[in-house]
């Protein structure tokens, strides 16, 4: 059963984001939701329409703040989720493994869009 990535260190999404080449700010900021209800996203995606997207902590996870028909990314919804899941992953892998001693020695992007990831790590 695939792991569900969840989205709790702000650096790594912030990395993650910047990966795609996606402008963000951590100015605090209301955003308007389904239905023009507001929530306050940490971090915040400004779009030219005035209908700003962000990811807002609830206190559990990071998780995306938008309304849906206001939508101006250049990827749907559930690509936009899993590009930014997926970089958030390796900034996740490699921030990890590299506390505990290992390098990426060999990184390779595969046809399925996956990554594949070669690390070592020297002892003594």
């Amino acid at each position: 059963i695939p792991k569900q990535t969840t989205l709790k260190d702000l650096t790594l999404l912030k990395k993650a984001l910047t990966d795609l080449s996606i402008t963000w700010d951590t100015e605090v900021k209301q955003i308007k939701g389904y239905k023009n209800q507001t929530s306050f996203a940490n971090l915040v995606i400004s779009q030219n329409n005035n209908y700003d997207i962000g990811f807002s902590w609830n206190g559990f996870e990071y998780q995306l703040v938008a309304d849906l028909q206001f939508w101006q990314q250049p990827w749907s919804v559930e690509l936009f989720l899993d590009k930014v899941t997926q970089r958030y992953a390796y900034h996740s892998i490699v921030s990890a493994t590299s506390k505990q001693g290992f390098k990426t020695i060999e990184e390779v992007n595969l046809e399925d869009n996956s990554i594949h990831l070669t690390l070592q790590r020297w002892t003594d």
